[in-house]
């Protein structure tokens, strides 16, 4: 990273999976767990750390994380079951003060190709406020936030996540080709884990 630049990665993984019937970070993907393949892609960010944001089955989620990595940063969402808002907040909260920008990864993605997020980090460097994947002209994740915009995470809630904040951006909102749908694709229900098309 450039001097100065300091990034971070978080990892939404509060949420208790309700479509998918519960437990759904800790169902098998792969090798492993469907979390440990959105936590490889954190950990592949040019960032400082990764934290991940635990609320439902806080425990089973925390042990998969640390075993994954001991690196991993836990912090826990006590307001989780508001929704994605919240855990949000919870994560950027828990940023350290010169924080140029997050990356935020949803741990129900496994598919995430990493090649993007480079290119995420090149284009909030030079000057975009946030910056995003996108595959076949659709907006996808994970999303690179500038600190600039980080009170108005701080001041979400409901389930809606970052996208409210994004939507406004217009030409602030750098889009950054894909080279494949694992910018799109997530784990809703248990169904999906036979959907495991291309790696990254």
């Amino acid at each position: 990273m450039a001097t100065g630049v300091s990034f971070e990665a978080i990892v939404l993984a509060a949420g208790s999976g309700r479509r998918f019937g519960g437990d759904k970070l800790l169902a098998p993907w792969g090798s492993g767990f469907l979390l440990e393949s959105a936590l490889a892609a954190a950990f592949a960010a040019p960032a400082r750390s990764v934290t991940v944001i635990v609320g439902a089955n806080a425990a089973g989620v925390s042990q998969a994380a640390r075993a994954f990595d001991a690196r991993a940063l836990i912090v826990h969402a006590a307001d989780h079951a508001e929704g994605m808002g919240a855990s949000l907040r919870t994560g950027i909260a828990s940023l350290p003060a010169d924080t140029t920008g997050v990356f935020v990864f949803l741990g129900d993605m496994p598919r995430v190709p990493t090649s993007v997020l480079p290119k995420l980090a090149e284009a909030v460097m030079a000057g975009a406020l946030a910056a995003a994947p996108t595959f076949q002209q659709r907006r996808g994740n994970p999303v690179l936030i500038g600190h600039k915009l980080f009170p108005q995470l701080l001041a979400l809630s409901g389930d809606a996540g970052a996208r409210s904040v994004l939507q406004d951006l217009g030409e602030r909102l750098a889009l950054i080709e894909s080279p494949d749908d694992g910018v799109l694709f997530d784990v809703d229900k248990k169904g999906d884990l036979n959907t495991h098309g291309s790696s990254p």
